[in-house]
């Protein structure tokens, strides 16, 4: 089992609408959106002094290469104003290209598998949820494997937005 998983994740102003019109600017690039995880309301990560994120885990199907679809998501980002204040930081909109099938690609801007899916349970409770059997090309563990042995401690609840 592999896809294409992306991360979408805000927390400034109407963080819902943020990734509903991310979601938008996707599919109108050209890419299908096969499957969406619940969306999670968790503690910023790294930076643990601001306001609360939400998170959501989308699979896609898309012909574009990796570089491209990287070009995509930051061209997103860019028009719905992102401003890259720091690392770990607030952000409009962040968008993060999680797995690219079973590619291991290291590349300027671009590491496939990303980097911290071990290492953030924002990122694995929405993996599993929708992919929990694939099987992370690096490390040889599933999503669900990978979760259960996560040391991040941060709550990642269901957002209820009524």
């Amino acid at each position: 089992m592999s896809g294409i998983y992306l991360l979408l994740g805000s927390n400034i102003g109407r963080r819902l609408k943020n990734l509903d019109r991310a979601k938008e600017l996707i599919v109108s690039n050209g890419i299908t959106i096969k499957k969406e995880s619940q969306i999670y309301e968790t503690a910023a990560w790294g930076n643990e002094d601001q306001e609360a994120f939400l998170n959501q885990v989308i699979e896609i199907e898309t012909k574009k290469s990796p570089q491209r679809l990287l070009q995509i998501t930051q061209l997103i980002e860019n028009e719905m104003g992102r401003v890259r204040y720091e690392k770990w930081g607030k952000r409009l909109i962040d968008i993060d290209i999680l797995y690219f099938n079973d590619l291991i690609f290291q590349e300027n801007d671009l590491s496939l598998p990303h980097p911290g899916i071990a290492d953030r349970r924002f990122t694995l409770v929405p993996l599993v949820e929708i992919a929990s059997e694939m099987v992370h090309p690096v490390l040889e563990k599933t999503q669900a494997e990978l979760l259960s042995v996560c040391e991040d401690q941060l709550e990642v609840s269901v957002f209820d937005q009524y």
